[in-house]
Formats: structure tokens, C-alpha cells, sequence
């Protein structure tokens, strides 16, 4: 990324598995630029950790689900992606999500979720990318990156299509704050990452991987 980190005595620290882990990560390729974040915790989570994060999950499958007018404005329904959040009384301070340029800005205006970005058109990439933040003790981000495609309704609607093709993390999942539809939307994504990524990971024999894929993209 355009900010690499550099360790130092002072502000190096061990890592553990008994906190959250925020991941940015992306990269640009002959074929397109990608901006995915992920948040794990390899222990046993809090309580509440595992609820702000599961809230923070919902807003993003509410957002990318959505079917909306074409011609909407990204500011418009932007809220999807807060109001599993503000249902409890928490937020995020930052954008839901900027338009991904291939080879130009990761951050690619004029696309996204402000209310001075411009409508949302067939064929736009933008990040979804809801969080949670408690000052001192963790953050949550869950991004990923949606094509805007046309929805199957009888009038010209739209809708997103993810493209981004990681699984969430199991371990801070509270199934039971889930909706069914939000659950089958969850299944759906993974069986897409399964078809997807799992035949290329056999095909360059990285069995180790696969198992992983496969364990962490169960219904």
C-alpha cells in the first residue's frame, strides 16, 4: 500500500492471540486494482467484540444487497450499511465507501457513498466498507470491493455484485443477530468463493490453502 510501516524499537509491540486484528490490504494488477480489509481474532473474542463486529458484517451484506432506482445517488442509501449499528447505539466515522480506479486512485472519485458523489451507473466499481472503532482496545472494518449491476426486476433497477472473494471471519460471527436472509446471502458468497478461488488453488496444488478455503466457507 502507498503507506508501508516500518518497525522500530519504540512503537514495535509482540503480537497475541487474545486481540482483534485489522487487515488493509491491495494491490494492483494487470487485470485490476483491489482494496479488501478484514478483521480476525485467533482467540476467544469478547462479547461484545464478536456483537460490533457481526453488527459491522450486517451493514455491509445489507448495503450489498440492496436493489435500488437507477440513477440513484450513493448518498441516498448509504445508511444500509449503518443501521445494524445505530439499532444499538454505535457508528463509524469515517466514508462507507469510494470508487476503485484500475491503474489510477485506489481512491477514485467521483464514485461512492458522500452525499456529493455522483449516481450510482451500471458498470461502476465502488468499496463497501462499514466499521466500528473503541478508542484504546480494537477496530473492525469488514471491505470489500462491488460492481453495480443491473438487479433481475421488472423495471430497470440496480443492484451490487461483490467481487471481492474472501471469507469472513467464523470466529467473530454471532449467527444468531443474523437474519435469514442475511444468512442466505452469506452462503451464497461463500459457495461463490468456493467455485472461484478453490479450483485455482488445486490447480496451483496449494492443498494447504484449499482445506483452509474450504473450512472457513462452510454454510
Amino acid at each position: 500500500r502507498s503507506c508501508p510501516a516500518s518497525p522500530s524499537n519504540t512503537s514495535s509491540r509482540t503480537l497475541s492471540v487474545h486481540e482483534m486484528y485489522l487487515s488493509d490490504t491491495g494491490g494492483q494488477y494487470l487485470d485490476g486494482t483491489t482494496d479488501i480489509t478484514r478483521t480476525v481474532h485467533w482467540g476467544v473474542p469478547t462479547p461484545f467484540q464478536k456483537e460490533a463486529y457481526t453488527r459491522v458484517l450486517m451493514g455491509n451484506v445489507d448495503l450489498s444487497r440492496l436493489i435500488f432506482p437507477a440513477g440513484t445517488a450513493g448518498g441516498t442509501v448509504e445508511a444500509f450499511a449503518r443501521q445494524a449499528l445505530w439499532k444499538v447505539g454505535l457508528n463509524y466515522g469515517h466514508g462507507t465507501g469510494h470508487g476503485i480506479g484500475n491503474f489510477l486512485s485506489v481512491h477514485e472519485w467521483p464514485v461512492g457513498f458522500q452525499s456529493n458523489n455522483i449516481p450510482l451507473t451500471e458498470g461502476m466499481f465502488t468499496s463497501i466498507e462499514p466499521g466500528y472503532y473503541q478508542d484504546g482496545e480494537f477496530g473492525i472494518r469488514i471491505e470489500d470491493i462491488a460492481l453495480v449491476v443491473e438487479a433481475q426486476t421488472e423495471k430497470p433497477f440496480l443492484t451490487f455484485e461483490v467481487v471481492s472473494l474472501v471469507p469472513y471471519d467464523r470466529n467473530l460471527i454471532d449467527v444468531d443477530l443474523l437474519s435469514k436472509e442475511q444468512i442466505q446471502y452469506l452462503n451464497a458468497y461463500y459457495e461463490t468463493i468456493r467455485e472461484r478461488v478453490g479450483p485455482e488453488l488445486q490447480r496451483q496444488q496449494l492443498q494447504e490453502e484449499y482445506t483452509w478455503l474450504q473450512r472457513n466457507t462452510e454454510p
